[in-house]
């Protein structure tokens, strides 16, 4: 969830999700990925997705680890978002994958169900990693079926991203517990005075869809199932595609045109959602100034927000589980790796990095702004567990809701057809 919806992610997640063949995964105990040497120093294997910022980020926390655990050493192994998951679903199928790897909610239940992840509260009874000091419930992201199957290194929520000048010149001003007409009467307001487009496409980001959802009593998602009927999804697509003939959502195709860009960072429109973290993205692509303004609600109150995460996994079958544990402590505890990684994978996510990180740029000290008035008013809920075959149905909304966009699929037909790839996912 952490990445979800960045530039990387939302072009990569129609080549990760798109197919439905998954492999079967041989049996995973005792084929640890790990090493040992005859004085008693290990290795282990640590892989994760992300730029090159976060590969050099990280390796200086793994440096710091090796020095203060000098018998255990770490392999690291990172590559784009894309190829981790399809060189980790080969790895997994030949019971080898990294003894340690960065995860999100989206492949939890998948692959604990065919027995990959380790259930990490035997390493916390254990002694040998803690499960205290995690800000705002945050450590509930990486839990399902009673299970701890990630340790969060970083918190995020959504939230709308806005081009300051537009609005300002608008004369909109964004307030907490906007409703949902009073946003779509500013993108008119926009649209109006600026003759730019108020958004780049809203209706086709599941995650944003989820939070609308949640304002409504229900979720994207139920423990094995979708959570929402075909009816509901087609309101919300025909609501869409109405907003884009009329120009208050971009031209789809002048999206595609300007990507990697992002439509609000080309100027193209003036509102864009997002993960709050990813915020800092608009500044290096634009050339107008931009904040975080709060989610429009259905009753002046309640966003339907929680704190989705990046997140540690553990491979069950490691040859070396307490060394594992150790790392993951460290990597999610240690106050000089806060420093470090500062906001990388989202606010961090225990106290004692949090409290060590105080961020200097207008970016990062906006998102911080942002998730502690989203925190102070009471508004975070609890994730809910992604089932089996998410990731697949995340690509799938995606690409579905981007058809719709285009006018190439009415928004029933488009409803019936994500039911239809779910149906299939769930079964994968």
């Amino acid at each position: 969830m952490g990445d979800n919806m960045s530039v990387e992610r939302r072009t990569v997640l129609k080549a990760v999700g798109a197919s439905l063949t998954t492999l079967g995964l041989a049996a995973t105990t005792g084929c640890g990925g790990g090493s040992g040497s005859g004085d008693g120093t290990v290795t282990i294997r640590y892989a994760w997705w992300g730029g090159e910022p976060r590969a050099i980020a990280i390796k200086k926390t793994i440096a710091l680890f090796e020095k203060k655990f000098p018998k255990i050493k770490v392999k690291p192994e990172f590559t784009d978002y894309e190829a981790f998951w399809e060189k980790f679903q080969t790895q997994a199928s030949g019971g080898n994958p990294p003894d340690v790897f960065q995860n999100s909610v989206t492949f939890l239940r998948k692959y604990d169900k065919r027995g990959v992840l380790m259930d990490l509260k035997t390493q916390a009874d254990a002694g040998n990693l803690s499960l205290d000091n995690f800000r705002n419930g945050v450590l509930s992201a990486g839990q399902a079926d009673g299970k701890q199957l990630g340790i969060p290194v970083g918190a995020n929520t959504m939230a709308l991203v806005i081009d300051l000048k537009a609005f300002e010149k608008a004369g909109v001003k964004p307030k907490f517990g906007w409703t949902w007409d009073e946003y779509f009467d500013a993108l008119q307001t926009i649209q109006d005075k600026l003759k730019i487009a108020g958004d780049t496409g809203y209706f086709s980001i599941m995650y944003l869809y989820d939070l609308y959802l949640r304002q409504n009593g229900k979720a994207f998602y139920t423990d094995s199932d979708l959570g929402f009927t075909e009816d509901d999804l087609t309101q919300w697509w025909e609501d869409g595609y109405k907003r884009v003939r009329s120009g208050l959502v971009a031209d789809p195709k002048k999206i595609e045109q300007v990507k990697p860009k992002s439509g609000l960072s080309a100027g193209l429109a003036a509102s864009e959602f997002t993960w709050d973290n990813f915020s800092i993205r608009y500044e290096g692509e634009g050339e107008s100034d931009y904040g975080l303004a709060p989610i429009p609600t259905t009753d002046g109150k309640d966003t339907g927000q929680y704190l989705g995460s990046l997140m540690l996994s553990a491979f069950t079958g490691t040859k070396h589980p307490k060394e594992v544990a150790q790392f993951i402590d460290f990597m999610t505890h240690d106050p000089e790796v806060g420093k470090i990684m500062g906001y990388d994978r989202g606010i961090l996510a225990t106290s004692e990095q949090y409290e060590a990180f105080t961020p200097t740029d207008d970016n990062n000290k906006g998102v911080k702004a942002y998730e502690e008035e989203v925190a102070a008013a009471g508004v975070l809920g609890k994730i809910t567990p992604h089932p089996s075959g998410a990731d697949v149905i995340e690509a799938a909304f995606l690409r579905i809701g981007g058809e719709v966009a285009q006018g190439k699929t009415k928004p029933a037909d488009a409803a019936k057809a994500l039911f239809s790839e779910a149906k299939a996912a769930f079964a994968g």
